[in-house]
């Protein structure tokens, strides 16, 4: 994902230490003045210590950086920020001392800046200890956990699962190995993990199977066509990491969509290739927005839903809600809600009216589809108001208010390779090909290339705009 470093949650964190900082050297200049007894306390009404603060608070920012303060919280253990944190604040320092000098400040008290240093290491290592234990508790309840699956199955691999295994708070969990070599099918790698599969048959397992990164740990030369494999990856949109000793160039593979950063996996040094959004900060936003708008947009139109509700229990027998199976962010299954459009048994039916499908590839569309229920059914596919049960899944955390529309694993069966990387982002309740114009004259892969387009420029600007779009689309009644 894209460097965290400038990402709108570290810069909020930043302004966050800033904060800390200012209010640790406040009371370290009230101990000193009013608390410490005899001549420990008290201060002289010069040097000027606003400006001493103002220094204070240009030099921790730059200290802060140099140092790596702001680092991802999932794939680091909590000594590193404390140690970064120490490190940070003793340069800081240096670097105050240097300004003084440089610009001729003296009668500055020691004690105090001891004081303030001490506070300041104390309060900024206290949050951090904070936000990292909660992601901690978070995660080892099973929420925002991430699937590995590792290519290797000798000393790199069982170092990668040692550090996984060792920091579970992370939230990763280890799906398996793959190796190169048949006889090692089915034997023990690490802590109980063994080899599940054969890197020749690694598209199949990922076309099934959920994977959010898949972890290269043996040397990249002896996989035959190994290129393939990174290629594959990339084109389905899963996060690629490789363990040193980058044996990248006997591949002559080149990324075609996906950035190449380098980073630390829980201690493990690593090349990684990702071709989703990376600014982890705004895709929280985004989680956050998301969140808040559909519990406003739920109380705001009950009315609405039990209108529909009971329009459609007056017209049809049968549950008001539709449910199916639809497969979310990298094949995560999930119930899927909408407002029952069509007639009960609408998917026996639908055997019998394969042959008039007018969508190529896996989907499903005819214009007069004769399950759709008479009046209200055509209403609320024409308006998309069947669509708004989709708040309880945008609530749930399933699904978002924008993005790729999720499709139903029968569909992602039949996908290409180049198809499934629309799965790398969490599904949303419109997007780009809700908004099209003739959308439903749209070929399959024209939809894919839209699903993709959004996923490669995404922006928050971009999804509010296309919100206002589909309400535009809602009014103008353009759905089928």
């Amino acid at each position: 994902m894209l460097r965290e470093h400038s990402s709108l949650i570290l810069d909020f964190q930043k302004v966050f230490d800033s904060v800390i900082t200012i209010v640790s050297f406040i009371i370290a200049y009230f101990i000193k003045k009013e608390i410490l007894p005899g001549h420990l306390g008290a201060l002289s009404t010069a040097p000027n210590y606003y400006l001493i603060l103002t220094l204070i608070i240009i030099s921790w920012y730059m200290a802060f950086k140099w140092m790596d303060v702001y680092m991802p919280y999932r794939a680091k253990p909590f000594w590193y920020f404390f140690t970064a944190i120490v490190k940070g604040s003793l340069l800081g320092m240096i670097f105050v001392s240097v300004a003084m000098y440089a610009m001729h400040i003296q009668g500055v008290s020691r004690l105090l800046m001891g004081i303030f240093l001490i506070l300041n290491i104390s309060f900024l290592t206290l949050v951090r200890f904070i936000v990292f234990k909660t992601l901690e508790r978070l995660r080892t309840d099973g929420f925002n956990t991430r699937s590995v699956l590792i290519v290797g199955s000798k000393e790199r691999a069982r170092e990668v699962i040692r550090a996984i295994e060792k920091y579970k708070s992370s939230g990763y969990r280890v799906a398996g190995c793959f190796d190169v070599e048949d006889d090692l099918v089915g034997q023990a790698v690490e802590n109980g993990h063994k080899v599940i599969g054969l890197v020749r048959d690694l598209e199949d397992y990922l076309r099934h199977n959920i994977v959010d990164e898949l972890i290269f740990a043996m040397p990249l030369k002896i996989i035959k066509k190994g290129g393939r494999y990174l290629a594959l990856a990339e084109g389905m949109g899963i996060k690629v990491r490789i363990i040193p000793d980058w044996e990248i160039h006997y591949l002559m593979y080149r990324p075609n969509i996906a950035t190449i950063h380098f980073e630390s996996f829980l201690g493990v040094y690593n090349m990684t290739l990702q071709t989703t959004p990376m600014n982890e900060g705004k895709i929280l936003l985004k989680t956050i927005f998301d969140y808040l708008s559909a519990l406003f947009l739920t109380l705001l139109l009950l009315p609405v839903f039990a209108a529909i509700a009971v329009a459609i229990k007056l017209t049809s027998e049968g549950p008001v809600f539709y449910t199916q199976e639809r497969l979310g962010m990298n094949g995560r299954k999930f119930k899927f809600y909408k407002f029952r459009t069509m007639v009960n048994n609408a998917d026996e039916i639908r055997k019998g009216l394969e042959d008039k499908n007018e969508m190529d590839g896996p989907v499903f569309k005819i214009k007069e589809d004769p399950r759709i229920i008479p009046g209200i059914g055509h209403f609320l596919r024409k308006t998309s108001l069947d669509e708004l049960p989709q708040l309880f899944n945008v609530l749930r955390g399933e699904m978002c208010l924008v993005g790729p529309r999720p499709p139903i694993p029968k569909e992602v069966d039949e996908y290409s390779v180049w198809h499934r990387r629309r799965l790398s982002m969490k599904p949303g309740m419109t997007c780009l090909w809700q908004i099209a114009p003739n959308r439903n004259d749209l070929s399959f892969d024209e939809w894919m290339k839209l699903d993709l387009k959004y996923i490669d420029t995404w922006s928050l600007f971009n999804d509010i705009k296309i919100l206002f779009l589909t309400a535009r689309a809602v009014v103008t009644r353009s759905g089928r």
